[in-house]
């Protein structure tokens, strides 16, 4: 019989957290669910204007996105907004949802994924920063990213705003 794995606090710096870059954005991962025992995941993504995921629903995890700076248009069930900084986007488990960045500089989102798990899409569908800023621009593989979706329990829906 195994017994749970005492969870560690821990603090890390504005700069600190592995860093990934998945499709054309930053992601750094400031919480894994490893670190949590499973409770949560914290990542801070930065976007390139104009990006948005196609239609998608987790089916494992709720997602809440806490715009830091910069705007996206939401669309989260029958709810569509304007979403700039201050504001909290909760998406549930099972309901369609998606954005598209409207700021012309890359916005700065927290997202928080519960239970904890999800961060492992941008970090299976990426690659480790190579740099301190945005990737070069590349064309994402939609296929690729819908395999890997389904891996973490997400089904896309539609196409991106």
């Amino acid at each position: 019989m195994s017994t749970p794995m005492q969870q560690q606090p821990f603090i890390l710096g504005s700069a600190e957290g592995p860093a990934f870059w998945y499709v054309n954005n930053r992601a750094v991962i400031k919480a894994s669910a490893e670190q949590t025992g499973g409770a949560f995941s914290i990542v801070e993504m930065y976007m390139e204007p104009g990006h948005g995921p196609p239609l998608h629903v987790h089916k494992r995890e709720d997602e809440v996105f806490f715009v830091l700076e910069g705007e996206l248009f939401v669309r989260t069930g029958d709810h569509e907004a304007l979403a700039g900084p201050g504001s909290c986007i909760y998406a549930p488990r099972g309901v369609p949802h998606t954005f598209r960045v409207e700021s012309a500089t890359p916005p700065r989102v927290l997202v928080l994924l519960c239970p904890g798990g999800g961060e492992g899409f941008f970090i299976e569908s990426g690659r480790p920063a190579e740099g301190p800023g945005m990737p070069p621009l590349t064309t994402p593989d939609f296929s690729l990213l819908e395999e890997i979706a389904t891996k973490y329990n997400q089904d896309f829906v539609g196409p991106p705003l």
